[in-house]
């Protein structure tokens, strides 16, 4: 094969697949930019709080999650940028959030195509979910370990 035509060909779909990740992105962030004017944006970190909580997050990394988990990083990537930039989220919650997107992200859309060439949906969202959680805990368990060290060896 012609390397000029796979060159080519590499960049053309690279331009199409940004083009299709803007298509959804842009609109996700006007959608945010809503959703936090009506307080929406709050509901949803409020009702998601003790889930948040539970995986050592903040409240204002619902959201994030939520199209991350839905939509996968690609998506979830221009509104965790987002949030980050807005100052919602602290280096420690986009640490965590990574953590979790990286193990289970898009689980709509890969379990169904994991599905439609044979694998148990449900195996793979067995797996895949707790897997997220059970990481992301112990990592934010070893910050805040971490961090009290830290803060009791200032002290000393």
């Amino acid at each position: 094969m012609d390397i000029n035509l796979i060159i080519k060909e590499g960049f053309f779909n690279s331009i199409d697949t940004i083009k299709t990740i803007a298509i959804v992105v842009i609109p996700l962030m006007f959608a945010m930019e809503i959703l936090k004017e009506l307080k929406i944006l709050d509901i949803i970190s409020n009702i998601f709080k003790p889930v948040m909580k539970f995986l050592g997050l903040s409240k204002e990394s619902s959201f994030p999650l939520l199209v991350g988990l839905t939509l996968g990083l690609a998506y979830g990537a221009g509104v965790i940028i987002k949030s980050a930039k807005d100052g919602g989220l602290s280096k420690r919650d986009l640490y965590l959030l990574m953590i979790f997107l990286v193990t289970c992200h898009s689980v709509i859309e890969d379990t169904l195509i994991f599905v439609s060439i044979g694998a148990n949906g449900w195996l793979l969202l067995g797996i895949r979910i707790p897997l997220a959680v059970i990481l992301t805990i112990i990592v934010s368990k070893q910050m805040k370990i971490q961090t009290n060290q830290n803060s009791n060896s200032r002290l000393n």
